[in-house]
């Protein structure tokens, strides 16, 4: 397992903690605390041994990381992606325990993932990882201790192939064992917008606080499923999209893209796989450039909506968005968030920015317990009630303490967690 504990990249953890710290002067709070939150309470690996359709036998490292389960059991998502390493994948846990927290639902922070390919993979390869992966956590998760979810290069069906697997190893059925799950195995409907969906609520709110109007222009990095899903909701509402990208390049447009036209050409893959095909290749009249060129555009709002560390020291100073919407988890580094701050752009936080995902996943987790189950409408009721509360918290956090609005979200999650903590008593000490 010494590949997915020492890949080259590291710091993302730090990075985490770095914007928490910057929370602790402005609430009382104890250093035993302290200590529980920038630690995470347990960490599972595992070696994936997969035969290969050549019949060969692959190794690929697999993670799952519970990071603080004080509020409930932990949830968390699982990504298949060759950068996969223990470093992000607490981080990822650590910014889960807090999205819950702000969002103020019960459960607690989780992440998992495998050191893996998944564009490389055929499709009978593609599930034999997914089961081998909840084969090996089959003990570490549960629908009472830590419910998993999809992430980067995973999906619905991905979901429903683990669900399946669990359901064989425990011998009983277990819809809640997992979300983001498709529909005819319990999934809730709305689940695969979510994130964007939840995106977009906060979105609409700060263009109103901001006294914004539809005329500006907006660059989304990244167009898997919440970067193309938050390009739809915007398209629609008459928004105007100048930029999107993919992992093969971006493409701009001044006047505009046909987001439309893109993302249905994006969805034409094999059921279950990540789509192989470039957005640039169906981008009429459009300019293609890099990634890293897409984030230094001269527009309004600039969506990162693809992987960590994608804003740092070394671009921070060419961004010319006034609004950054961090629709992908940790995209901006602790150094580049100083140096957008003194620049005066405002930044929407991962985690209340994308907290969608996780609260539509809340809303099956219930429903699987339940045996009932809502209506779209009435989930993304639900959403935009939990969304709305959650931004306007954060907000007025924000203005209260004249912080940065991701300092005010820390403020707002660790305020939940301390008094959660505070509440349990001290049991755990006193029986040492």
């Amino acid at each position: 397992m010494v590949f997915v504990m020492d890949h080259c990249k590291t710091g993302v953890y730090d990075n985490a903690l770095a914007q928490i710290r910057k929370a602790y002067k402005f609430i009382e709070i104890d250093e035993n605390t302290v200590k529980l939150l920038e630690s995470p309470k347990e960490i599972f690996m595992a070696s994936l041994a997969v035969r290969m359709d050549n019949g060969k036998i692959n190794v690929f490292p697999a993670i799952r990381v519970h990071h603080n389960d004080i509020l409930g059991p932990t949830k968390g998502g699982i990504r298949f992606h060759p950068d996969v390493h223990a470093d992000e994948v607490k981080a990822l846990s650590f910014w889960m325990t807090f999205k819950c927290a702000i969002a103020n639902i019960p459960f607690g922070g989780a992440k998992g993932g495998v050191a893996v390919n998944p564009k490389s993979l055929s499709l009978r390869e593609l599930e034999h990882v997914s089961r081998a992966y909840m084969e090996a956590m089959a003990d570490f998760i549960g629908p009472d201790k830590d419910i998993p979810a999809p992430d980067v290069y995973t999906n619905e069906t991905i979901m429903g192939w683990m669900m399946d697997e669990y359901n064989q190893i425990t011998r009983k059925q277990n819809p809640a064992v997992i979300t983001g799950k498709p529909i005819n195995l319990g999934g809730s409907q709305g689940r695969r917008v979510a994130t964007a969906l939840g995106g977009y609520y906060v979105f609409r709110e700060l263009v109103k606080e901001l006294g914004l109007d539809k005329n500006i222009t907006i660059a989304i990095q990244g167009f898997g499923n919440a970067g193309k899903n938050m390009a739809k909701f915007l398209h629609e509402e008459g928004y105007k999209v100048v930029a999107v990208s993919d992992s093969h390049g971006a493409a701009y447009k001044k006047d505009g893209l046909d987001i439309t036209s893109i993302a249905k050409a994006k969805d034409a893959r094999v059921k279950g796989m990540p789509s192989k095909i470039s957005l640039c290749d169906h981008c009429e009249g459009a300019t293609e450039m890099t990634n890293d060129t897409l984030l230094e555009l001269d527009v309004d709002v600039l969506i990162p909506a693809a992987l960590e560390n994608q804003i740092t020291k070394e671009n921070a100073n060419n961004i010319k968005a006034k609004m950054i919407i961090e629709l992908a988890n940790g995209p901006t580094t602790k150094e580049a968030d100083e140096i957008l701050k003194k620049k005066g752009v405002t930044v929407v936080p991962d985690i209340l920015a994308n907290s969608g995902g996780v609260i539509v996943s809340y809303f099956e987790w219930v429903q699987n317990k339940y045996g009932m189950y809502w209506t779209e409408d009435d989930v993304f009721k639900k959403l935009e009630e939990k969304m709305m509360t959650s931004f306007s918290q954060v907000f007025h956090s924000m203005k209260k303490h004249k912080v940065s609005m991701r300092t005010a979200a820390y403020l707002v999650g660790l305020k939940r967690i301390k008094e959660a903590i505070e509440a349990k008593g001290g049991h755990e000490w006193l029986s040492k």
